[in-house]
This record gives structure tokens, sequence and C-alpha cells, in this order.
């Protein structure tokens, strides 16, 4: 199973964990993260992770996460790809979806991703048919529904 983990994903961890579905969010990107170290999960990356990565104001935090993608990742989608990237791109922004996160999609959807990971309750409205957009705690729930 190939999955997306957006930068938001990546940064759970680090966010305030004094609210429960804070907490509850980074538990399962940690397992998720285990998972995905294990081989038993896909990571897909692109160059948009890369980018607000680099962007991240925090050095420890920022090489950690730049470390976990380079050691893990299964399919990456390159800057090279931005041509191919552009007309879905153009199409998710029509709903709504700001550029960062339209390219996050469109990059999962173009290495056919199954699932795409994010905590951000705004682009968890937006819907594909093309691949499911679910938070982290969701898709544990489904990994254990299946076991």
């Amino acid at each position: 199973m190939r999955i997306y983990l957006d930068n938001c994903c990546f940064n759970r961890p680090y966010d305030d964990q004094s609210q429960l579905s804070i907490s509850l969010d980074a538990q399962a990107k940690l397992y998720i993260q285990d998972m995905i170290r294990a081989k038993k999960l896909e990571l897909a990356t692109s160059y948009v992770l890369n980018y607000e990565n680099s962007q991240n104001p925090y050095p420890t935090r920022r090489s950690f996460i730049r470390q976990f993608m380079s050691e893990n990742s299964s399919v990456h989608i390159g800057m090279s790809a931005r041509e191919k990237l552009e007309p879905l791109i153009q199409e998710i922004m029509k709903t709504g979806v700001k550029v960062k996160d339209a390219s996050h999609v469109a990059s999962a959807i173009l290495l056919k991703c199954d699932f795409f990971l994010t905590t951000d309750k705004r682009l968890l409205k937006y819907r594909t048919d093309k691949l499911e957009m679910i938070t982290p705690v969701e898709f544990v729930k489904r990994l254990e529904e299946k076991i």
C-alpha cells in the first residue's frame, strides 16, 4: 500500500501535544512511520515535501524529516515532473485548494498512492476519486480493521 504524508503529518509530533486530537494524530503518525521503516507501507515523496521541509525554521526537525524521507521513500516525484503535474495542480486549485497543497495532492495522484495523509482540516474537504484523503488516526483505524 502506497501512502503520501504531507508536511503537516511530518511535523505533527512536534506540535503542542496538550490537545488530545493533536496527540492522537502524532501517535498515529509515529506508528505509520514505524510501518514505513518496516517496509509494511510504501512512502511516496515529492519535491514539494522537500521544499516545504527546507523552509522549516527548526534545524533539528528539518534534518530529521529530511533524513527519514531520504532513507524511507519508495518513490519520489521530482521537479522535472512539474510539466506533467501542472494541469492536475491547476484543476485541483479550481476547487479552492492552495498551490502547495494542490502540488502535494497532484504528486500523490501521479505516484499512484492509495492514501494521502494530512492533518489539515481544510485540505481534508477536497475530494477526488483518484486517491483517498484521510487523517493519520483514520488511516490507522482502517489498517486495524484489515488485521
